[in-house]
Formats: C-alpha cells, structure tokens, sequence
C-alpha cells in the first residue's frame, strides 16, 4: 500500500505543470506590450484626461445653459434621423442599380466612387465655394437662365444645416452603396431563377428574396454608420463652420468651438454629453457582431 501512494505521488510531480511562463508566452507578452503602451497612451489616456476636465458640475450648467448647446443637440438629432435614414435607403437602391453589368453602368460606378475617395477638405470646401452668393456657380447659373439673383445658401440656417446633410450623405454614399453591393452579390443566383419560375416579378424578388437575405446587413450598417456620423465634423465645419450665428452646430462641431474660445472645460462636456447616444449605439453594434 506504501509502495503505491509512493508511485502515485512521483507520477504525480512527474506530470505537474512548471512554474514561470514558456517561450511563446514570453514572446508574445513582449510583442503585446507596445501596442499596449499605444493603447494606453492616445486612448486609455485621453479619455481619463477629458472625463478629468468635464468632472466639474458648472461646467454641465453652463453647458446646459448654453443656447447653442440645445439647437446642436437637435442638429445633432436631424442627421442621425434623415441623414442616415435617408443615405441608406438610397443606398440600397443604387445597389441594385449597379448590379447591372452594361459597361456605362460600371463605368458610372467609378465616377461615383470619388467623392468617397478624394479627401473631405478639397470636396466639401468647393461645394461652399459653389455656393457661394457672389460668385459661386450656382448662383452664377440662376443668374443667367432667370435673370435674377441666387439665394445666400448658407445665410439661412434650416438651409444651410439641410445642405450640410446632403454633403455628408454625398460624400459617404459611395461607401455604403460598395457594403451593400457587396451583400447583394453574396445572395445565391438560385434564389432569384426559383422565383422567376415561380412567376415573382422585381418587386416581389426584392421583398422575398433580396430583402430577408441582406436585412441584418442593412441594420448593422445603419448603426455603424449612426456611430461614425456622431464623430464626423468635415460636413459641417468645413461647409457652414457652425453658422450663420452658431446655429447649425452639431456635437462633433460644437466642442471645436468651445475649445477655440478657450473653454476646454465645455469642449470635454460636450464630448460626455454625447456618449449617451454613443453607448448604446455601440453595444448594440457588438451585440448583433458577435451572433
């Protein structure tokens, strides 16, 4: 009996796992580490930093108090509403139109693509420039077809903040629309040929078999693109830089102001202020990725 327990117990520490970590495992903690550091410092960092400066509560009373504020909030809402919803149903609808394989379609496709891939500043700064009341070319056009002067575009706030919307849903489009056409040439050819001989026409190929099949695509999409738009500041600040009197401010833009007017404290504020629309957005978002 004593000989055995004694066999046992040498097995036992035979097969016992070492101490201290292998050769992988300390290669990998080493290659890990910088990119740790990185993290660490332009994100873990920053963020602490900005809720240590928005930690006091004047700076939500002034913020709140602020005129400015309110209407940016609600600017803010305006492009998540019909910005988004607007630019993706669109969309979907180009998606099918380039699925079409006559060569001027394709060739259309890459003219469509470049306003997503020039940079912003270029782009949206010579749409101002375009509207410009003076002697921009729209106006320019107006002139001479009716003889009579354009509108001042950017003047009217309801219309400038409707024209910054219609940049951003120019300038992202294109991208979207790729995602989209993409998720349409996933589906299988021989769910479109048994609804031909079932006698479905576009419609009904569209409602049964395009949309069930590309349906969580779109939905992840339009959150994705809800989150991006929350932290895009190209469309407005370069197109109206907030005015006229600061009043088609959103979000993104709105603590660019404050931090030129050297109210830091504002800027992070405001920066709290919209993760509440944030949050949510990205746990939804990592709930439905990880289905």
């Amino acid at each position: 009996m004593t000989t055995a327990s004694l066999t046992d117990s040498a097995s036992l520490g035979a097969t016992s796992p070492k101490k201290g970590l292998s050769a992988w495992q300390t290669w990998g903690i080493i290659l890990v580490t910088p990119y740790l550091l990185v993290f660490a410092f332009f994100v873990v960092y920053p963020v602490l930093y900005a809720f240590w400066l928005a930690h006091k509560p004047e700076s939500y009373v002034h913020l709140f108090n602020d005129p400015i504020f309110v209407r940016s909030i609600w600017n803010t809402l305006a492009f998540l509403i019909i910005g988004i919803n607007l630019k993706m149903i669109v969309a979907l609808l180009l998606s099918g139109f380039f699925m079409n394989e006559r060569k001027w379609v394709k060739a259309l496709s890459v003219i469509f693509i470049l306003p997503w891939a020039v940079p912003s500043i270029p782009t949206i700064l010579s749409v101002r420039f375009m509207l410009n009341p003076e002697w921009g070319v729209i106006n320019q056009l107006i002139f001479r077809f009716t003889a009579e002067d354009g509108p001042n575009w950017l003047n009217d706030p309801q219309l400038a903040l409707f024209l910054a919307i219609l940049v951003h849903i120019w300038k992202s489009l294109p991208f979207w629309t790729l995602i989209l056409l993409a998720g349409r040439l996933a589906i299988s050819g021989d769910l479109y040929e048994a609804a031909s001989v079932d006698g479905a026409n576009s419609w009904q190929k569209f409602r049964f078999v395009t949309w069930p099949s590309m349906q969580q695509l779109y939905l992840t999409c339009t959150i994705l693109s809800m989150i991006w738009t929350l932290g895009d500041f190209n469309s407005v600040y370069l197109l109206t830089g907030g005015g006229p009197a600061d009043l088609t401010h959103v979000l993104a833009t709105l603590g660019i102001r404050y931090l030129r007017l050297d109210q830091v404290d504002l800027s992070m504020a405001t920066i709290v202020c919209a993760l509440p629309i944030i949050l949510p957005l990205v746990y939804v978002m990592m709930k439905r990725l990880s289905k």
